[in-house]
């Protein structure tokens, strides 16, 4: 029955389209009759990609037409439209814009079956041909991150793997760790009808800093945008450990009490912590109270390497306190140096100093020229050198202090 409703049907189309082309080259002998000169015409169009389900437009496009006639063929050389008539039953197939210049079709609800090579022809003498064709696209479906463990503990390596199925042509994967692009080992496989499905393997080692860190598995295609999918990492890391000094807050001297806190932190929590004296053993009255370790009284044999030690399933960690008990007249902190009474002091002499200087110097400059040697007081009256040494020698100062006496 099918046979029988088919035969006909393409038969008919055949048919149409012989016609259409004898009606063509009836009228482009008749626009040479009638044409004397005509420019050069051009038939031109344009490929087209479309995704799976969208709508395709082709356009068939002339220069410098003589009315020549226009037609478009499915790629099994069916004639999908000549002029503005559509000789094919389907109706996905529809008219957007006839003109000397141009016939344009759309063509809705695109499947693969669609794919292929349409052509327009231009009944010119000679009759020309431009192809365009017509490429699906077909996105993939959302991708699926799979992992080898669902935990992992730190320094150990993990592997995710990523899948795209079902895309045309085949997608491309990227990895992010955080900020962090890695490299992945990508394998394609070819499925039906020309569709592809990509998987992505990666593999790195974790660290704590990577816990809760997002992996992402980017997808890259031509039909679609924005795709990826995304898996947080869960690492598992041995304690941290820090000893705090609760009490005193300053030197630690005999007889004072000592309390430390020990705090862990790890993934998951640590389960047992433990307080231990390196190559001693811990002061027999010294209390324990989870994490706390408190010592009373203390005195200098006490002092020693103080540790905490956290475990938890993936392992274990210390940090440790060194003890040191200070005789109890041991001054605490230096007193602070008052610096501005210093320096006013400093000042203070400088000055006096200047000061000092100052007077002397005016002293000095004042009493000048006032200081004789023997020999210049003895110059002064004296006729000449000699007389000058010996007056001075005498203690004269003049030769009218002499006197004679006579007995």
């Amino acid at each position: 029955m099918w046979l029988s409703a088919f035969f006909p049907y393409v038969l008919t189309t055949s048919l149409f389209s012989l016609l259409c082309s004898a009606l063509a080259l009836a009228f482009s002998a008749i626009g040479a009759a009638e044409t004397v000169t005509v420019d050069s015409q051009n038939l031109a169009t344009d490929n087209v990609s479309v995704i799976e389900g969208e709508t395709a437009t082709i356009s068939c496009r002339v220069k410098n037409n003589d009315d020549s006639v226009i037609q478009l063929l499915n790629p099994n050389r069916q004639t999908i439209y000549f002029r503005d008539v559509r000789p094919l039953k389907d109706s996905r197939f529809q008219l957007v814009n006839f003109s000397d210049n141009e016939l344009r079709v759309s063509l809705s609800n695109v499947s693969l079956s669609d794919e292929g090579r349409y052509v327009c022809q231009l009944y010119t003498d000679p009759p020309q041909e431009a192809y365009a064709d017509i490429t699906v696209l077909v996105p993939p479906g959302s991708p699926v991150i799979e992992s080898r463990e669902d935990v992992v503990s730190e320094g150990n390596e993990t592997e995710l793997t990523c899948i795209a199925i079902g895309s045309k042509p085949a997608a491309s994967i990227r990895w992010m760790k955080g900020e962090e692009e890695l490299t992945g080992e990508m394998t394609v496989e070819e499925m039906y009808d020309r569709m592809f499905t990509v998987t992505s393997r990666v593999r790195f080692s974790v660290t704590k800093e990577d816990d809760g860190l997002p992996v992402d598995c980017i997808i890259d295609h031509p039909a679609v945008k924005d795709l990826l999918a995304e898996r947080h990492l869960e690492v598992l890391y041995k304690p941290e450990v820090k000893i705090v000094v609760t009490y005193p807050e300053g030197l630690t001297r005999e007889g004072d009490n000592l309390d430390l806190t020990c705090i862990a932190e790890g993934k998951p929590h640590p389960h047992q912590i433990n307080w231990l004296r390196v190559d001693e053993d811990v002061p027999p009255h010294a209390v324990v109270t989870g994490s706390d370790l408190y010592i009373e009284n203390l005195n200098k044999s006490y002092n020693g390497t103080y540790r905490c030690v956290a475990s938890n399933t993936v392992g274990e960690a210390y940090d440790d306190y060194i003890l040191y008990v200070y005789d109890s007249r041991a001054g605490g902190a230096p007193q602070k140096i008052d610096h501005a009474v210093i320096g006013g002091v400093v000042a203070v002499v400088m000055f006096a100093i200047l000061c000092a200087l100052i007077v002397l110097g005016r002293y000095f400059a004042r009493h000048k020229g006032t200081y004789f040697t023997h020999e210049a007081k003895g110059a002064d009256d004296a006729a000449d050198a000699d007389t000058a040494i010996i007056n001075a020698e005498g203690g004269h100062n003049n030769t009218d202090e002499k006197k004679e006496y006579y007995i």
